[in-house]
């Protein structure tokens, strides 16, 4: 009797093992040596280089897991293949222009390829306008939200991308570095000798960016059409930017009123944000995509679980549970700044696996070309509900939600 307890503990025990690998395999970590990728690709092809850490970093052992292995798992909607940011700050511009790019195409069936750079070029002129108009108590940085896209345009109107690079002839990746050195070292010199002459200090940020960026045109040809900028957003593309809005999750606001998105790149403290319970944001989100609306999406991609050899962010159960994802270890992690507002991403498409989402994701980072899939990477939903802030969408796919706030 003892041997046939024995013998079907013994089945009990091989079963449970061989039947959740995946479980298992989610709450192994290891130490990784950081190898040469994209970014290290870029900095040689821009004449400059940086010697690899041998600190080794803990990330999630992802081996014997049942992954997505590439974009035709998905169901997607269409975008236009993925591009590098190069050695800038500019997600926000690169995802969301992503994002306005399926827009025009799901609403006029219009293929565009858009300029990140133009807008990227007048979001610098309005940090330094503000950062002067406050007397330097304003952030100044390369980073931005979404809905700097949608507030450039609506000033300055969009080109498509034929018209300006914002690159020099020859120039392979874009390079802000130098740049931004020199407008911030600028801007830092204003504030110490007390000069705050607007329009003589725009035109000196102006010359900087002509610099290196080129000046962005005033006029241009599409389709054998002349267009303005803002005639080519309003007669060409047919936005319109008003449609678009910001849905935000954490719990140091009010539910259900917008509100502001307390974060540095939010540097002119929009109020707009729709802040909802974290159950409505996931749902919003996935009823979203599965009705063919894409987003442009932005949190924290700074996680032992996010995995760019393998194109995956998930969250190890090292980290948290899955079952113990929720709006308070959400907010947990944003208010002691473990998650972060450090990229913006084009979430284009999802599957289900294993009784899960997962999303495609395009991404503009360098990370994102060191796997297989060059320029996106698959997350997890938990990934998303954990460490995704913020995402941009039609209103249209989210009229049940826009219903429930205070008019």
């Amino acid at each position: 009797m003892k041997n046939k307890i024995f013998f079907i503990l013994l089945l009990m025990f091989v079963f449970t093992d061989s039947a959740f690998p995946q479980k298992e395999t989610m709450n192994k970590g290891i130490f990784v040596q950081k190898e040469k990728g994209f970014y290290e690709e870029i900095l040689e092809a821009l004449g400059d280089s940086a010697a690899l850490s041998s600190k080794k970093s803990f990330k999630a052992d992802v081996s014997g897991m049942d992954l997505p292995k590439s974009t035709g798992e998905f169901k997607k909607y269409w975008f236009n293949d993925p591009v590098s940011q190069g050695r800038t700050g500019t997600c926000w511009s690169f995802s969301t222009t992503s994002y306005f790019e399926s827009e025009v195409y799901r609403l006029f069936n219009k293929k565009v390829k858009l300029s990140e750079m133009y807008t990227v070029y007048w979001e610098y002129i309005e940090k330094a306008r503000r950062f002067i108009r406050e007397k330097g108590n304003s952030e100044f940085g390369q980073g931005s939200e979404a809905n700097a896209v949608t507030r450039i345009w609506k000033q300055y109107g969009v080109v498509p991308l034929d018209a300006y690079t914002g690159m020099l002839p020859g120039q392979k990746f874009h390079d802000h570095q130098e740049m931004f050195k020199e407008m911030d070292s600028y801007l830092k010199g204003l504030k110490e000798t007390d000069t705050w002459n607007e329009d003589a200090a725009l035109s000196e940020i102006k010359i900087i960016l002509n610099k290196y960026m080129l000046e962005p045109p005033e006029e241009f040809e599409a389709e054998g059409i002349k267009y303005t900028p803002s005639e080519y957003l309003q007669k060409y593309l047919g936005l319109n930017l008003n449609d678009y809005v910001d849905i935000l999750s954490y719990m140091q606001q009010p539910y259900y009123q917008q509100a502001e998105y307390e974060v540095e790149d939010n540097w002119w403290h929009n109020k707009d944000y729709y802040n909802v319970p974290l159950n409505e944001f996931m749902n919003a989100l996935k009823k979203a995509i599965r009705n063919g609306y894409t987003m442009s999406i932005g949190g924290d991609v700074s996680e032992a679980g996010y995995l760019t050899k393998y194109d995956v962010a998930i969250v190890p159960a090292f980290d948290i549970p899955s079952e113990y994802i929720d709006e308070n270890s959400r907010q947990f992690r944003f208010s002691n700044k473990t998650t972060t507002d450090d990229h913006g991403i084009h979430l284009a498409g999802y599957m289900e696996k294993n009784g899960k989402d997962w999303y495609l994701v395009k991404d503009s980072g360098a990370g994102a070309r060191n796997g297989n899939n060059k320029g996106y990477c698959f997350y997890h939903e938990d990934y998303i509900k954990l460490k995704m802030m913020d995402f941009m969408v039609h209103k249209d796919a989210v009229k049940d939600l826009l219903s429930k706030f205070n008019k």
